[in-house]
């Protein structure tokens, strides 16, 4: 079963709310495919800390875990679920344009 757009919006919002998981996604638009380890290297962060932020962005679906070498899991970015809440946006810019276009004949 597919999660309908607001719910998958939502979760994408709540997942960017937190700076260090932006920081994260930053870091692995930037550097590719990482393990929690990897970006505990590049990030001020503990690797604990890293792992618990990367199992919130899974959840959100916008990171996927990949099985890598000797047990390792890399994640790497999802732009899905991204799109999806730019889709959500754009919808809700385009409602208050179509009003702000009202109001202002209205006005005018």
């Amino acid at each position: 079963m597919q999660r309908d757009t607001e719910s998958v919006a939502e979760q994408v919002f709540a997942a960017l709310a937190d700076p260090t998981r932006r920081a994260v996604l930053a870091s692995l638009a930037a550097g590719g495919p990482a393990t929690a380890t990897d970006l505990a290297d590049r990030l001020p962060i503990t690797r604990q800390a890293i792992a618990k932020h990367l199992a919130l962005l899974t959840e959100a679906g916008l990171v996927t875990p990949e099985p890598g070498e000797r047990r390792r899991v890399r994640y790497r970015l999802r732009s899905a679920p991204m799109r999806v809440a730019q889709q959500f946006l754009a919808a809700l810019a385009n409602d208050w344009d179509d009003r702000l276009d009202a109001l202002r004949k209205h006005l005018g």
